[in-house]
């Protein structure tokens, strides 16, 4: 399914996220804080300047031992294929509002204990220079595991994922730098997860509801043998182009009851527009949305 997203979206800042086409990013860089068994700190000054600003990085007493290792302390792992970028578009109504927010886990909404959905903005904890280490200083580190997940290719890639237990919580979150956990490559939102991304997108959305995200018809692929269809181009709409700068992409999964033969009329390697009325009929819903910097 993630092969047809890939293939369909074109790399650079005017072309559209492909889940599929992936290049090798560098590995390493700088520490993401200063050793422990660095030059020992000059006593305070009588009269402290108001202008010092604190470290970034500060011991937290949540953070796991690994959290706060340098790079060269953690082993290199492969580096996950690269995203080619979708094309950009406006700004969205969930950026606007300065969504970028984090929830702490278990945290309730008045009576109804129900917690607020994750939203993610192009920025912050999830902007291109994120790190593991701030994604378990936000979200503590007892919800943020460094682990396998499965690439398009088939492969296994290391990731930082939020809420790996809890279905409905479940992020990944790739970094162009994985042996530091730096550098924000790619976020997956995929499976029964409720993140709501850029743009107001989430899991679940219609043909019409995109359409209406969007402000027009946009492109994509035909079915391929599992199903899916996948955004080829947003075509100028309000989804082309979020602030911040990241980039969109979608996959959607026709109805089940959906007979092969209907589906046969719309095949992978032909693009269409979103208000065709056999892919309306196949009552395709987004099954996985992908930001890309």
């Amino acid at each position: 399914m993630a092969a047809a997203l890939l293939a369909g979206l074109a790399t650079g800042s005017a072309g559209t996220l492909s889940a599929q086409q992936r290049q090798n990013l560098p590995a390493g860089q700088p520490p993401i804080m200063q050793d422990e068994d660095a030059a020992p700190t000059p006593p305070p000054s009588p009269t402290p300047s108001r202008s010092r600003k604190p470290s970034v990085f500060e011991h937290d007493p949540d953070l796991d031992a690994t959290d706060e290792l340098a790079p060269a302390q953690v082993l290199h792992q492969p580096v996950p294929d690269a995203v080619a970028m979708p094309s950009g578009g406006s700004h969205t109504r969930a950026a606007a509002r300065g969504s970028d927010s984090v929830m702490e886990p278990g945290a309730v909404t008045g009576p109804s204990r129900r917690p607020k959905p994750h939203v993610i903005a192009c920025g912050g904890i999830f902007g291109p220079d994120s790190t593991h280490a701030k994604l378990a200083m936000a979200f503590k580190s007892k919800n943020v595991a460094f682990t396998q997940v499965d690439s398009s290719s088939g492969t296994k890639v290391m990731a930082s994922v939020l809420f790996d237990r809890d279905p409905k919580q479940r992020l990944e979150v790739w970094w162009s730098k994985p042996a530091s956990r730096s550098d924000t490559h790619l976020i997956v939102i995929n499976g029964q997860s409720d993140w709501i991304a850029p743009g107001e997108l989430h899991l679940g959305l219609t043909l019409a509801e995109l359409e209406q995200l969007n402000g027009k018809p946009f492109k994509l692929t035909g079915f391929d043998r599992n199903k899916v269809a996948a955004l080829s181009d947003w075509d100028g709409g309000h989804l082309s182009a979020l602030a911040g700068g990241c980039k969109i992409g979608v996959s959607l999964r026709a109805d089940p009851k959906t007979s092969a033969s209907a589906l046969g009329d719309l095949p992978a390697e032909r693009a269409f527009t979103s208000d065709n009325a056999s892919l309306r009929a196949a009552n395709p819903v987004v099954s996985e949305i992908l930001i890309a910097y």
